[in-house]
């Protein structure tokens, strides 16, 4: 009893700056803030525990970082595309694309959806999609007599879209990095599955518009835009200036082709071409196609945006990353998640169900800290280290589980998030909404009740991985037994 005392007393200790970093992340310190308090703590209790010096800790930090030295310029680079993307019209393009169907009560949610699922990839942030949307849909739905609510969903289900499967989105990048896989083998090992799912969700919303009861009066975009309040505008330009730009892009008109470089950018990373080439070209057609539509004055004046999107990324993300990884470094040294590790395999009958278990401590992780980055970074070393220490097999099949942990990393931090009502990412849609559009008083429950795309997501992953049904899904079957095993425990 006693030496099973001191295990468990070790294991605890062990796993003590995950639970110093999560308490941080729920009492909302930066992430900036919390990763080097926790990494600092773990180095003391890896010098108590494992007897290491300093100088090794140190240097395992510091291989850790290198590790994801690729990530870091990824990051960089995609947060360029991002600032190019919504400064030169390729933002606004999408939505005046999608306004130019005539747009009625029954389908205002599932042009939203859409419109949405689209400018999140283009930009990466479903928080500026949500932002630069909410006006003109919450609005145009106000005009043409729509269900608010399930605009509402709509808009938040499609803004997160683009978030999971983004290029130039910092959860798909981040979530990536730590699991030690390239962001282009990422998307296109979940891009099938995550089409169906907008399919999915699009069509769910749409038979929803249509059995309402709705009218089918056709609204005008730009009556919506005019709609707006003065105070609404000054109020969404404190909480996200790029909304007000890409909504005055919107106003008065951009050159429709201003969405191919997002369909450039797409189609390479969908044929496998390597991360770097498909976001450098897409920084090259936004300026190409730019200057040709007057949205970019000056080579100059492109290149210095293009330094604002490094800067941008270099001044928290890029350094968030690096002290992440630098605290995985610290916690692999002192095998500090290996308890977790032994519990899941011991419960698990097979490679299927130790996979569903990674996705389901994702959703609970995410749950418990309320923010889908401190998910990413929290519980994503713990389920990379899970397949690592209790899975064999070939190289290949190894990294198809990698590519499946950091799809659940993701999809849970943030189609999870639209089921949790006490999720910082609610919180930011219902102060947006509430906002932009005063007349109704938006509480959590109306961003969940009607937002079928993340319901369908979080639940269709979960069950496909168990039940080996992904072999349905073009590119996204996992290895199936023997050819990965489950690990014979001493």
């Amino acid at each position: 009893m006693k030496k099973l005392w001191r295990f468990g007393m070790k294991a605890f200790l062990k796993l003590s700056p995950v639970f110093l970093l999560a308490t941080l992340m729920v009492m909302k310190f930066d992430v900036l803030m919390a990763a080097p308090i926790a990494s600092i703590y773990a180095s003391f209790i890896a010098m108590i525990l494992t007897k290491q010096k300093f100088n090794d800790i140190v240097n395992h930090a510091i291989d850790s970082v290198k590790e994801i030295q690729v990530a870091l310029f990824i990051l960089m680079a995609a947060y360029a595309m991002a600032e190019a993307f919504m400064s030169t019209g390729v933002g606004a393009s999408l939505i005046l694309i999608a306004l130019k169907v005539g747009i009625t009560a029954k389908t205002v949610a599932v042009v939203g959806a859409i419109v949405t699922s689209i400018l999140s990839i283009a930009t990466g942030t479903s928080w500026g999609t949500f932002a630069a949307c909410a006006p003109v849909f919450l609005w145009l739905n106000h005009i043409v007599g729509g269900n608010l609510l399930l605009t509402t969903a709509a808009i938040a289900g499609g803004a997160c879209f683009g978030d999971n499967i983004g290029l130039i989105s910092d959860t798909t990048i981040v979530s990536s990095g730590i699991q030690d896989v390239e962001v282009v083998r990422r998307v296109r090992h979940q891009g099938v599955w995550s089409g169906l799912i907008l399919l999915s969700g699009v069509i769910v919303i749409a038979i929803a518009g249509f059995t309402m009861g709705l009218p089918s009066t056709v609204g005008d975009p730009i009556q919506a835009i005019d709609s707006i309040p003065a105070d609404v505008w000054t109020a969404l330009a404190e909480k996200r200036e790029s909304a007000v730009t890409l909504l005055n892009q919107v106003k008065s008109g951009v050159p429709l082709y201003m969405a191919i470089p997002l369909v450039i950018v797409l189609v390479l990373a969908f044929m496998g071409v390597q991360t770097f080439i498909c976001l450098f070209s897409g920084l090259f057609f936004a300026y190409l196609f730019g200057m040709m539509a007057g949205t970019v004055t000056g080579t100059m004046d492109y290149l210095d945006m293009v330094v604002g999107g490094f800067s941008s990324a270099g001044s928290w993300v890029v350094v968030m990353m690096m002290w992440i990884a630098a605290f995985g470094g610290i916690m692999r040294s002192m095998n500090a998640f290996e308890p977790i590790s032994k519990l899941f395999s011991r419960i698990s009958g097979s490679v299927k169900q130790l996979m569903f278990y990674n996705g389901v401590l994702c959703l609970f992780g995410n749950a418990a800290l309320a923010d889908e980055m401190a998910q990413i970074v929290t519980i994503g070393p713990i389920i990379k280290e899970m397949v690592e220490e209790n899975v064999e097999g070939s190289e290949e099949d190894m990294y198809v589980l990698r590519l499946r942990n950091a799809t659940f990393s993701d999809a849970m931090a943030v189609f999870g998030s639209q089921l949790i009502p006490w999720h910082a990412y609610i919180a930011f849609y219902i102060g947006i909404a509430s906002i932009v559009y005063p007349l109704h008083e938006f509480v959590p429950t109306d961003i969940i009740k009607y937002n079928f795309i993340a319901m369908i997501a979080v639940a269709s992953i979960l069950i496909l991985t168990l039940t080996g049904l992904d072999r349905f899904v073009p590119l996204f079957k996992l290895p199936s037994e023997p050819a990965v095993r489950l690990k014979k425990q001493n």
